[in-house]
């Protein structure tokens, strides 16, 4: 086999495999000879792409060059590296010599917001397992759950995690290819690469780093190409034993137009739920929050009972509540106040507008009815058997969470009920939230629903 006939069967090869795959695949590779033994040896640009068309198209190539050279028995694809050095100085045509593959020390990630590190993240009960999760992955070492998806609504702090993990991977091992961006940024970079025709760079790039990290992931349901990409990318890390982080806004069975072995793949890992914040959790915000504020602003009073009052008002965004703090201590400096109701009410009132409750206690049992299948007249009824006490209970507690109407008004909508049953019935919920992890998912779902 000699260089001139491999060049004769290049039109052979593009209309065996097309015309694109032609360009993509077959095209970049130089022949460099041809051994006594029968084996032709072809130079790839990189190791992926050596061992892609070994894989997808080394038989064809073989039965190719052996029609017209009946003494090769072998074809052997290797990268420059590899090459001995007879072979190496073999004269490479500029034309088909691609481009060297993207240096790890520059890879196209989104930069890491400095204030996003564990010491910054305030730890409750509704993030202790993605917290603890977290800081076993930026642990390093073995890879003991691939991938780790994190799911959670806005503010509740998971793109916070992300960084933080990136951080502390970054500083344990500076030589470590950590890859973060945003899955927005992920079908950018495929589409721009496509576009100017570099998809082997972007595969090398993302095929070669050692931790990849994807926030917002429910981004790419619904674009085909992007998740096909996205789908080979993640494959061939897991192969590798590279660690994948994910984040998105819901889990991946509740993510619409996302492909069926893209959703497979994200739950063979191990899956983890932000649950919204608690009081005290908000409160413990704050109060970070505050601690780091007053080395800028030391001056500054805050009177009893604010923080309380945030932390009550605002609970279902963290990044609101942080933003209402921020505003809080920038307006008492500039008209130096201190921070008490009335400045609170003054300058906080569209955010106090906004995050007043707006369910309605009809919505909350219809919702409760729902999801418990019992007829709405049997939950807001006399009947006591457990199995409309409970979900009647149920509806009762998120009343009271996500309304600001008063017990007596509750009990009369549940069937002209005694404030006190109302009472018994939220105490009794709090109790089996702590008891009962079947309660607590209902909960927290129903919750969830009611505030979309």
């Amino acid at each position: 086999m000699t260089k001139d006939q491999w060049g004769a069967l290049q039109e052979q090869i593009s209309k065996a495999v097309g015309h694109n795959n032609y360009k993509t695949w077959i095209e970049p590779l130089r022949f460099v000879g041809t051994s006594t033994d029968g084996i032709v040896t072809l130079q790839a640009p990189t190791n992926f792409f050596s061992n892609y068309v070994s894989q997808n198209y080394g038989d064809m190539l073989l039965q190719h060059v052996a029609r017209t050279s009946q003494d090769v028995r072998k074809l052997d694809i290797k990268v420059a590296s590899a090459l001995t050095e007879s072979e190496a100085a073999t004269p490479q045509p500029q034309t088909v010599r691609a481009a060297p593959p993207p240096a790890r020390d520059h890879l196209p990630g989104a930069p890491l917001d400095g204030r996003f590190t564990f010491d910054t993240f305030v730890v409750g009960k509704p993030n202790e397992l993605a917290h603890a999760a977290a800081k076993r992955v930026a642990e390093g070492g073995p890879v003991s759950f691939n991938p780790l998806f994190l799911y959670g609504g806005v503010g509740l702090g998971k793109t916070h995690l992300m960084h933080a993990i990136a951080w502390e991977l970054t500083q344990r091992n500076p030589h470590l290819a950590v890859l973060y961006l945003s899955a927005e940024q992920f079908m950018y970079r495929f589409v721009q690469a496509l576009r100017e025709r570099k998809m082997m760079d972007f595969k090398e790039m993302f095929r070669s780093v050692d931790v990849l990290m994807v926030d917002d992931v429910q981004f790419i349901a619904g674009k085909d190409s992007t998740q096909e990409e996205f789908f080979h990318t993640f494959n061939a890390l897991v192969d590798q034993n590279k660690q994948i982080i994910i984040s998105a806004d819901r889990a991946p069975d509740e993510i619409k137009d996302l492909e069926n072995r893209i959703r497979s793949r994200l739950q063979s890992g191990l899956v983890v739920d932000l649950h919204p914040t608690d009081y005290e959790l908000r409160l413990g915000i704050l109060q970070s929050k505050v601690e780091s504020y007053r080395a800028m602003h030391p001056g500054l009073e805050i009177e009893d009972g604010v923080l309380e009052f945030l932390a009550h008002r605002i609970s279902t965004n963290v990044r609101v509540l942080e933003g209402a703090l921020t505003r809080l201590f920038a307006f008492a400096s500039l008209v130096g106040k201190p921070i008490n109701m009335d400045l609170v009410q003054d300058s906080l009132a569209d955010v106090l507008r906004a995050s007043e409750r707006k369910v309605s206690i009809d919505e909350i049992q219809r919702k409760v009815a729902e999801h418990y299948n019992i007829r709405l007249s049997d939950m807001i009824g006399p009947k006591r058997v457990r199995n409309f006490a409970r979900p009647r209970q149920v509806a009762m507690y998120l009343c009271k969470q996500l309304t600001s109407r008063s017990l007596p008004e509750i009990g009369r909508r549940f069937g002209g009920r005694d404030h006190t049953t109302v009472m018994h019935g939220v105490r009794r919920i709090e109790e089996l939230r702590q008891q009962d992890g079947q309660i607590d998912e209902d909960v927290e779902m129903l919750r969830r629903a009611l505030e979309a």
